[in-house]
């Protein structure tokens, strides 16, 4: 599918940055929300990409568009293209870059700006990783024991936070490792509370104030999924439907945070 084809074939479009002209333009094809079809869906690895790609159409060095597709009834030209690939998928003038790892490499090698958001730290990657997998494991096995692996983990970034004391997880700029565990926070405070009633404890203090600097960014605000996506993509997951009540919902937000953050 050419970017002409996508444009017509998109169910919603973004557009950040300078002009095509000036800056090289990169779409970004995400997933679209299992509700509608339209506004963005709850994919972690698109929201990721797109926090990244924003960053850098923020400093002008690409111009961004982001294309939803609907993934229970891709249009023809997608299928014709992509068969059975699903989003995340980059175009770079032209070229269609369809894995993740392949999507992160030709972000950091090949995009003007890439390079700085890939910052070297493996205390840091160690830190985050698997933090998805104990969110997955306590909303199916719903016990104490996966509440806490999970509670374990989040304070350890707390600690990570505190210790640092910078607004990011490397520093006070942002970095991929941000745009990685974000999104992931915001699925832990959504579906944990829907599902199992698990609420981020306000006493890790260095962790609310970190998210509160998150929700402040337009990269993280404008490639967020509401509410209601978050839950619906674990309800499919655990082939539980929707009720019609919720289809009908107006999409919410969640970014207010329990405590009082002095800046």
């Amino acid at each position: 599918m050419s970017t002409a084809d996508v444009e017509t074939q998109s169910q919603q479009e973004t557009t950040n940055g300078s002009s095509k002209f000036d800056v090289p333009e990169i779409e970004l094809i995400i997933k679209a929300s299992t509700i509608d079809g339209r506004r963005k869906g709850a994919c972690l690895f698109c929201q990721e990409y797109f926090m990244d790609l924003y960053l850098l159409a923020e400093l002008k060095t690409i111009s961004l568009k982001v294309t939803t597709v609907d993934m229970q009834k891709p249009p023809p030209d997608f299928r014709t293209n992509f068969e059975a690939t699903h989003p995340p998928i980059l175009i770079d003038n032209g070229l269609a870059i369809l894995e993740n790892e392949k999507i992160e490499r030709h972000i950091m090698k090949n995009i003007p700006g890439g390079y700085n958001l890939f910052v070297q730290d493996k205390d840091v990657a160690t830190l985050i990783e698997n933090l998805y997998v104990k969110l997955k494991l306590m909303l199916v096995k719903k016990d104490d024991a996966k509440n806490n692996a999970l509670l374990s983990h989040l304070k350890k970034i707390n600690d990570h936070l505190a210790n640092r004391n910078t607004r990011f997880l490397t520093g006070d700029t942002m970095c991929c490792f941000d745009c990685e565990l974000m999104p992931r926070l915001q699925h832990i405070r959504v579906a944990g509370k829907y599902f199992v009633d698990f609420e981020i404890p306000t006493h890790l203090t260095a962790l609310w104030r970190y998210m509160y600097h998150m929700y402040q960014l337009d990269a993280f605000t404008q490639s967020c999924p509401a509410d209601q996506d978050i839950i619906n993509h674990y309800k499919l997951q655990q082939s539980l439907k929707m009720k019609k009540h919720e289809e009908l919902e107006t999409p919410t937000f969640t970014t207010s945070i329990p405590i009082d953050i002095s800046e």
